[in-house]
């Protein structure tokens, strides 16, 4: 009888433990008055940071400001890669993240909140190289660069896509569709999103018209993957914002393309 107390008492310090650990993250945010949030400032039109004043701009800037206005605390954005992106919230660098593609090789590490909206995958290239490429096929040849941007999940596309092609890998803060402006790559991939607001940058690319976009993905935030307190808060906010109509109106804003 005795043993059984002794592991009934155990169980319940190792419970209570965890219970604890699972209210930090927002016991925390609201006992400092902080909201942190790591975001690359590189995903136009997510998240783009302004080197002039260090401030941000985008949809995913307009949700997490929402987000802390609704909590009582202020946002503070953390600036963070796409190959950190995980660890960050891991490490509790910050409390969550923006947007990122939900992938299980994120989800061994980290949580995910619900997806409040989705994307799929195109490929980009110089428009004076139109007539070489009309469709998937025509990238994934021996002669075709295909370049990606180190951590995004269009970094493991180009090699599942374009197994023949050669794929040329960059790390941040340089870009992959940069590879393609300077002629060092014949193509990048995107999202849908991104890909029509680069376009419009850069009117020298174009957006390959293929028979379909591939990899349709939901977007969502990237958590603490034992915080089940502060996921369900995040997740309650969100389904509350869907109905309410805030997402529609961001999608609009932003001119995203669903």
């Amino acid at each position: 009888m005795k043993v059984m107390k002794i592991v009934l008492v155990s169980s319940l310090l190792v419970l209570g433990s965890a219970v604890a650990q699972a209210q930090s993250t927002l016991q925390e945010i609201l006992g400092d008055g902080v909201l942190k949030v790591g975001t690359t400032g590189d995903w136009n039109p997510m998240t783009m940071k302004d080197p002039a004043t260090n401030g941000y701009t985008g949809y995913d800037i307009d949700v997490m400001t929402e987000l802390a206005k609704d909590l009582g605390v202020e946002v503070e954005f953390v600036p963070t890669d796409w190959k950190t992106l995980v660890s960050g919230v891991v490490s509790g660098k910050y409390h969550m993240t923006g947007s990122a593609s939900v992938s299980p090789a994120r989800a061994k590490a980290a949580g995910y909140s619900n997806s409040y909206f989705s994307l799929a995958t195109v490929p980009l290239v110089l428009k004076k190289n139109g007539d070489r490429f009309k469709d998937w096929s025509d990238l994934n040849k021996a002669d075709v660069t295909v370049a990606a941007t180190l951590g995004t999940t269009q970094e493991k596309q180009v090699k599942e896509f374009f197994p023949d092609a050669k794929h040329s890998i960059v790390e941040a803060p340089a870009r992959d569709f940069q590879e393609v402006l300077v002629g060092r790559a014949d193509a990048h991939i995107t999202s849908n999103v991104e890909a029509y607001k680069l376009v419009a940058k850069y009117p020298q690319m174009m957006v390959v018209p293929v028979s379909a976009p591939k990899a349709p993905t939901p977007i969502a935030m990237l958590l603490p993957q034992g915080d089940q307190v502060w996921i369900n808060y995040v997740n309650t906010w969100i389904g509350l914002k869907r109905e309410r109509g805030f997402f529609d109106e961001l999608g609009q804003k932003w001119q995203l393309s669903n």
